[in-house]
């Protein structure tokens, strides 16, 4: 039997024992206040980011349901995004306030405001409730032009930046490869709707602007008289002969808004209602915001091609 030496197993026992292991870098908490700024916050942060969205897919941004524990979430908060343009208005500034967390001030490397240089449309010239839930600052459903994801990613880049120095260069490279592959789709979503031009459609709400304007598509009418008014009989009879006339073929609705007044409208009018959330997730396959606009421009084509 070949015994080792005492130099030798001092190697050894060198070798054996666990060397001092350098720890994983600290994630950062990222809070958004919709699944669509959170979807392209984690896309952007990659691995230095935790994301969480305080709105399920399913609930009206304009109108969630404050709780506890969002308080404690944007508590533990180091960046917060927000869509802007008062579309949490009702229910974002008391989270904030009770949550005490200077990070996420205005103006500072931790708050992030999405509507920030977003070109904003239907800003009205006086301000007026009896309008229905008009927003002083102009219709915050941005997103829904793919294009102003990119100043949004551009935002994001600069503030993750600022908060964990260290990975600036991974977020530049994440939003590259983000950008890239959202002109690669755009580009395929022009076509798509290329043969739809000028085509006519009604909305539940005025949710669909800025889709309709960057796809050369024409927004006839809303089953909601004015913003977050319900719809009465007499509107509703006035929508139906819009849509008769101008020969609608797609009525766009979101999940939390009624598909059975949708419905209605459509049965009289030979058009179809599309399941058309802004939110990735609700529908199956639309877990990223590029996979949620590539559906939805996907399923407004084979309405307005009239396949149901």
């Amino acid at each position: 039997m070949k015994f080792l030496s005492l130099a030798q197993l001092a190697i050894v026992a060198t070798l054996s024992v666990p060397g001092p292991t350098t720890p994983p870098a600290a994630k950062f908490n990222v809070v958004a206040t919709t699944p669509d700024l959170a979807s392209i916050a984690a896309e952007i942060g990659g691995s230095a980011v935790n994301v969480k969205a305080l709105a399920k897919p399913t609930e009206d941004p304009h109108f969630v349901d404050p709780k506890p524990s969002h308080i404690v979430t944007l508590n533990r908060a180091d960046v917060l995004i927000d869509g802007g343009a008062e579309l949490e208005m009702g229910w974002l500034p008391s989270l904030l306030e009770s949550a005490r967390n200077a990070k996420l001030a205005t103006g500072s490397p931790g708050r992030i405001v999405a509507s920030q240089g977003i070109r904003l449309v239907e800003v009205p010239t006086s301000f007026d409730r009896s309008k229905g839930d008009v927003h002083s600052m102009g219709n915050p459903h941005f997103l829904m032009d793919p294009l102003n994801a990119k100043v949004l990613v551009a935002q994001l880049v600069e503030h993750f930046s600022r908060v964990d120095p260290s990975n600036a260069e991974m977020f530049a490279a994440n939003a590259a490869r983000f950008n890239a592959a959202l002109d690669a789709k755009f580009a395929e979503w022009k076509a798509i709707l290329a043969p739809y031009k000028g085509a006519k459609i009604v909305t539940y709400h005025k949710d669909f602007v800025y889709l309709a304007q960057r796809f050369d598509l024409d927004v006839v009418a809303t089953l909601e008289p004015k913003p977050g008014i319900a719809p009465s009989p007499a509107h509703l009879a006035q929508v139906i002969s819009t849509m008769k006339a101008s020969n609608v073929k797609v009525i766009l609705a979101q999940s939390f808004q009624s598909h059975r007044t949708a419905e209605t409208v459509a049965r009289q009018t030979g058009a179809s209602v599309l399941d058309a959330s802004q939110q990735p997730g609700v529908a199956k396959g639309t877990d990223s915001y590029v996979a949620l606009m590539d559906y939805l421009v996907r399923a407004l084509a084979a309405g307005l091609g009239g396949t149901k």
